[in-house]
C-alpha cells in the first residue's frame, strides 16, 4: 500500500518512480519558492486535517495559519537584515499570525516594521545570546543536564534541568558555571531526552544491522537521516531488506546527520509518506520555519504527528555526548523514528534525532536542520 501510494503522488508529480521507492522518502531540491502564490494552496487538505487534529484548530484556521507561517519566513529574513546589530531573534506568534522580531535599540525600530513583523524591545542581542551558547557548549555537561539553547522571548540561553538530579553536585558545578558566561534561565524537566534508533521490529524505511531508522529527505544520489543510525560505510537495506547503498557520512554526537547512496535499482523521490493519516507530501524547498510555526513529522513507527516549533539552536546533552544546533519541537516521536522527515507546509524542515516522551502521553523532539546538512556535503534537494 505505502508503494502504490508513493509512486501515484510521484507519478502526479511527473517524476520517475522505482516501485522499491523508500516509505519515509522525502525529498527537496534547493532553492524552491519561500513564498505562496495565488496558484496554489499553502498545503493539502490532508495536511490541514492533520493539523487540525493534533493542534486542534479549525480547517479555516489551519490554512490561515499555513498562509501566515509562510508570509513571516520571508519576513524574517528581511527583518534580519533591517535590524543589524541591535536584532535579538525572532517568532512566530499563532496568535497574531505575524512575526515578531526582538530589538535592542529603537533606532531600527521603523525599518524592521516596514518589513511586517511586529517589533519588542530586549536587552540583550542574538550575537550576546549566541556568544553566551558558545561558551556554555565548551563546557562539560553532566547527564543531570538535558539541553540548552538561545530563547529569543525570555532574552537569555535557557538550560533545562532533569528534576531528579537537580541537586547533583556536578549539575549545580555546571549551572554555577554556566550564568558566568552571559544571561541564562535555568528550567525544570522530568524528562531526560534520548535517541530513537530501534531495534529491528518490522519492515519500515531502512535498517543497518539490528537498528531500524527512518529515512529523512532525498537528495541527489540518496538520502539525508541521523547520525547516530550507523557509522560512514555501513551498509543500508530498504523496508523490503534489499540492499540501498552505504553511509557515505556521519556524525554523532556534536551533529546527528549522515547521508546515504541510493544505487541497485532504488530511486529517490520529493515525496514524505503520510502514512494514510494525511495523503504524501511533496517537498518544494526547504525555507526555515521560524520559532512558533506549526511543524509536521513522518516516522517509520509512530507515522505521522505535528506540533510547533518550540526553539532553535539547542544543544542536546545526549547519553552519548552533545549535539549542537538543534530545533526543538512540541511534536512526538517513538523508538525507530531517528532520522525521519520534519516538514512545514511544503518546506523541508529537519532529520529526527531524539526527544522524550511518546505518541500516546505526547513529548517533545528535536531536529538537526536540514540544511545545515545539505552544506556539510554538498547535497542538493530533490524537490517537486
Amino acid at each position: 500500500m505505502r508503494r502504490t501510494t508513493v509512486l501515484r503522488i510521484a507519478l502526479s508529480a511527473g517524476l520517475l518512480v522505482s516501485a522499491a521507492t523508500l516509505g519515509l522518502t522525502q525529498a527537496a531540491a534547493d532553492e524552491a519558492p519561500l513564498t505562496a502564490t495565488s496558484s496554489r494552496a499553502p498545503a493539502s487538505s490532508a495536511l490541514i486535517s492533520a493539523m487540525r487534529h493534533d493542534l486542534g484548530l479549525t480547517e479555516r484556521q489551519a490554512t490561515a495559519r499555513l498562509a501566515d507561517e509562510t508570509t513571516a519566513r520571508g519576513v524574517e529574513r528581511s527583518a534580519r537584515r533591517a535590524a543589524g546589530t541591535s536584532y535579538g531573534g525572532s517568532w512566530f506568534d499563532a496568535e497574531s499570525g505575524r512575526l515578531v522580531v526582538a530589538l535592542t535599540r529603537t533606532a531600527s525600530r521603523e525599518a524592521v516594521e516596514a518589513t511586517g513583523a511586529r517589533v519588542t524591545l530586549v536587552k540583550h542581542s542574538q550575537r550576546q545570546l549566541d556568544a553566551t551558547m558558545a561558551r556554555i557548549d565548551a563546557l562539560d555537561a553532566p547527564a543531570g543536564v538535558g539541553s540548552w539553547h538561545v530563547d529569543p522571548k525570555a532574552g537569555s540561553v535557557v538550560i533545562d534541568v532533569v528534576s531528579a538530579h537537580r541537586d547533583d553536585n556536578d549539575v549545580r558545578a555546571f549551572v554555577a558555571r554556566a550564568r558566568t558566561s552571559g544571561p541564562v534561565l535555568v528550567r525544570q524537566t522530568d524528562k531526560a531526552p534520548r535517541t530513537f534508533a530501534a531495534g529491528t521490529v518490522g519492515g519500515d524505511p531502512y535498517y543497518t544491522g539490528n537498528v531500524r531508522c527512518s529515512i529523512g529527505f532525498s537528495v541527489y544520489g540518496g538520502f539525508v537521516t541521523a547520525g547516530h543510525c550507523a557509522q560512514p560505510g555501513a551498509g543500508v537495506s530498504g523496508w523490503d531488506h534489499s540492499y540501498i547503498g552505504n553511509f557515505q557520512g556521519s556524525s554523532f554526537p556534536d551533529n546527528d546527520y549522515a547521508w546515504v547512496n541510493v544505487g541497485s535499482g532504488w530511486w529517490t523521490v520529493p515525496v514524505v509518506l503520510g502514512w494514510g493519516t494525511v495523503s504524501d507530501q511533496l517537498v518544494r524547498g526547504s525555507g526555515e520555519a521560524p520559532i512558533g510555526a506549526s511543524i509536521c513529522r513522518s516516522g517509520s513507527t509512530s507515522h505521522w504527528h505535528c506540533g510547533n516549533v518550540l526553539a532553535k539552536n539547542e544543544t542536546v546533552n545526549y547519553s552519548q555526548g552533545a549535539v549542537h544546533q538543534m530545533t526543538k519541537t512540541s511534536v512526538c516521536a517513538e523508538p525507530g523514528d531517528s532520522g525521519g522527515s520534519f516538514i512545514s507546509g511544503d518546506q523541508a524542515q529537519g532529520v529526527t534525532s531524539g526527544g522524550w516522551g511518546n505518541c500516546s502521553s505526547g513529548g517533545e523532539t528535536w531536529y538537526q536542520p536540514v540544511n545545515e546538512i545539505l552544506s556539510r556535503y554538498g547535497l542538493t534537494l530533490h524537490t517537486a
